[in-house]
């Protein structure tokens, strides 16, 4: 893991494309002269890339020095109440696992899954054990020198509170909690607002994680449109009717002498915004 602090877009933004770039491959040159120093490749729709295009992305990330990660198929479900449809999971993240070999990518991130029609505590346990699966798996396969890292989710019916994850990531040391502040904050009606709000919920983790967890967080950062029944959509910075804000992030991770990897999921413009976040971040460090 990375010992300093870390800023990327997740995906390709749209200036990206604007500028006349059509692949991935492009991108760590494109991150490194905006003076960014991550890129997390989404295999969102399916983890279906070609061994020699992750070979490439990789290559390329390498020649730039932009680290990576890669975001596992959005419908992976480890709380799925059918057997067949949880280990079709487990074989999505092994693919992720695999492209993130080929990419040489240390971090694999994915969406715990949904409660359906079960209770939290049943849909926990069942998560939990296919953790454990996952991660003999993971030896089994060589995997070793890759983080996974469930995510805290914004939509309430899904598995991902910020106990939920923390729960997961207890069942081996080695995994990393992918802290979606925008999901947290959608999920809980706006409930970040202020400095102590960040701390708290950092507090949280290191109780139960350690400060070598917390240290080397895996940050999602966005502001993000809620309903009553969660997240409804991504926005841009420039969009201030939502939040969460990272000014105040900033001063907390600043404080607590933080080196994450903090990954902008704004909608289009993650690069700008990602650059905006470090520029708050390094006027903190003054």
């Amino acid at each position: 893991m990375s010992d300093t602090i870390k800023f990327g877009p997740a995906g390709n933004s749209k200036s990206f494309y604007d500028a006349g770039f059509k692949h991935s491959y492009q991108m760590p040159k494109y991150i490194e002269d905006k003076s960014l120093g991550w890129y997390e490749y989404s295999c969102g729709k399916g983890a279906n890339l070609k061994q020699e295009t992750a070979q490439k992305i990789g290559q390329e990330a390498k020649k730039h020095n932009i680290g990576m990660s890669i975001h596992a198929p959005y419908y992976i479900n480890l709380s799925n109440p059918e057997e067949e449809k949880r280990q079709k999971s487990r074989e999505y993240i092994y693919q992720t696992l695999q492209l993130a070999h080929y990419m040489e990518a240390t971090r694999v991130v994915f969406h715990p899954g949904a409660c359906m029609k079960q209770s939290r505590g049943v849909a926990l346990n069942t998560a939990l054990r296919e953790m454990e699966i996952i991660i003999d798996e993971m030896d089994q396969q060589g995997f070793q020198d890759v983080i996974i890292c469930p995510e805290t989710m914004g939509k309430k019916n899904q598995l991902g509170t910020l106990d939920e994850v923390i729960q997961l990531c207890l069942v081996d040391e080695r995994i990393v909690p992918t802290i979606d502040f925008g999901h947290l904050n959608s999920r809980g009606q706006g409930c970040i607002e202020s400095q102590e709000d960040y701390a708290e919920i950092l507090d949280i983790i290191e109780s139960a994680l350690g400060s070598e967890r917390l240290n080397k967080l895996h940050i999602h950062f966005s502001h993000q449109e809620y309903t009553n029944m969660g997240e409804k959509k991504h926005l841009t910075f420039e969009d201030i009717a939502y939040g969460p804000f990272f000014e105040a992030l900033s001063k907390e991770i600043v404080k607590r002498k933080m080196t994450p990897v903090i990954i902008c999921e704004s909608r289009d413009t993650m690069i700008e915004d990602a650059l905006i976040m470090k520029k708050i971040y390094q006027q903190d460090l003054l």
